[in-house]
C-alpha cells in the first residue's frame, strides 16, 4: 500500500499544475505516493496538461470530468480513486505549499489521527473568504459539533477508512467536511504556511458561500426544522395570549399583524421543509455527484 495519495482538484489550473506536480515529486521523492488530478471541466488548457502528465509519470491518474461539478464533487470523485493509507487534499493555486504535505503525514502518523486539519497563523486569502470562512466555521462549529477552535481548511489528510465511507455519499451537493464528522471525532490539525494565491483569481463569490451555507444547513442538519417547529410553538401561545387580553379588553384588536405574523411562520415553515424535500428528491432521483469522462495513466490509451 501507498504512504498516501495526494487528491488535487483542477480548475483553471494550467499555469500551476505541472509546476505544482514537479515540486511535490521533489518533496515526496522519499515515499511511496501517487498523485491523483481531477479536472473539473476547466475552460482552459488544464484537461491537455494533465493528460500529457499522466502518459510521463508511473504515479499520477487523471481523471477528466465531463463538466463542472464544483470542488466538493471533484474531490469526492478524486477520493474514490485513492490507493493510499492516507488521502491528501490540497488545491491548484500553490497557497498551501507541497513542503507542508509531510507535516500532514507525520501528525496523522504520530498520533494515530483519522484527519488532519491544517491552519495558519496569517491566511492569505481575500478579505472576503476569510470572512466567509469564518460564518463558516461558526455555523459548523453548532451544526457539525466540531471543535470551536479546528479550522475546517480546504488542505487535509484523511486515513483510507474514513475515505472509503465518505465516498459512498450519492448527493448531488457532497460537503466534505460534514461527511467526515459524520464518521469520526478523531480529528487534529496542523499548522502550516499559506502563500498568496500564485496565479489569477480565487473563484469563490457569494454565491458560493450562500450554496455552501444552504448545504451545510439542510444537508447536514435538522436545526432548521426543529427550529421551526419551536416558532411555531410560540406563535400559538403568543396568540393564545393575545386572545385571552383583546377577551378581558386588556389590549385592542391587532388582527391584521397577527394574520400577517403568522403568515410569515407558515410560509417558512412551508420553504424550510421543501428545502429538505427538495435535497431528497434530488438524491432519489439519481442525480450523479459527478460524471467521469475519462481516467488516464501511463501505459493506458485514453478512455
Amino acid at each position: 500500500m501507498r504512504d498516501f495519495s495526494v487528491v488535487i482538484p483542477v480548475y483553471n489550473g494550467a499555469k500551476t499544475i505541472e509546476r505544482l506536480v514537479i515540486d511535490i515529486e521533489r518533496e515526496l521523492n522519499s515515499y511511496n505516493y501517487e498523485i491523483i488530478l481531477v479536472n473539473d471541466g476547466s475552460k482552459d488548457e488544464s484537461a491537455k496538461i494533465c493528460l500529457s502528465l499522466s502518459q510521463e509519470k508511473d504515479n499520477l491518474k487523471f481523471i477528466n470530468l465531463r463538466k463542472n461539478f464544483g470542488e466538493f464533487n471533484a474531490v469526492i470523485c478524486g477520493l474514490s480513486f485513492v490507493e493510499g493509507k492516507y488521502g491528501i487534499i490540497i488545491d491548484d493555486d500553490f497557497q498551501n505549499p507541497p513542503s507542508e504535505i509531510l507535516k500532514l503525514f507525520k501528525k496523522a502518523e504520530a498520533e494515530k489521527l483519522d484527519v488532519v486539519y491544517s491552519y495558519y497563523d496569517a491566511k492569505k486569502h481575500h478579505w472576503f473568504r476569510n470572512y466567509g470562512s469564518r460564518a463558516v466555521n461558526f455555523l459548523t462549529t453548532y451544526l457539525l459539533k466540531k471543535p470551536k477552535d479546528l479550522y475546517l481548511s480546504s488542505f487535509k489528510l484523511i486515513h483510507k477508512d474514513i475515505i472509503a465511507e465518505i465516498v459512498k455519499s450519492r448527493s448531488p451537493h457532497p460537503y466534505i467536511d460534514g461527511l467526515i464528522f459524520q464518521v469520526t471525532n478523531n480529528v487534529g490539525r496542523q499548522k502550516v504556511l499559506h502563500n498568496s494565491r500564485d496565479e489569477g483569481q480565487s473563484n469563490y463569490s457569494i454565491k458560493k458561500l450562500i450554496s455552501l451555507t444552504l448545504t451545510i444547513i439542510f444537508g447536514y442538519s435538522l436545526l432548521p426544522l426543529r427550529l421551526t417547529f419551536f416558532a411555531g410553538i410560540l406563535s400559538i401561545i403568543f396568540a393564545l395570549i393575545y386572545m385571552l387580553l383583546y377577551a378581558f379588553s386588556v389590549i385592542p384588536e391587532w388582527g391584521s399583524p397577527i394574520v400577517i405574523f403568522m403568515c410569515g411562520v407558515l410560509m417558512c415553515s412551508v420553504s424550510l421543509v421543501g428545502e429538505y424535500i427538495g435535497n431528497t428528491f434530488l438524491m432519489m432521483s439519481g442525480k450523479p455527484p459527478y460524471i467521469i469522462e475519462s481516467v488516464n495513466k501511463k501505459n493506458t490509451k485514453p478512455d
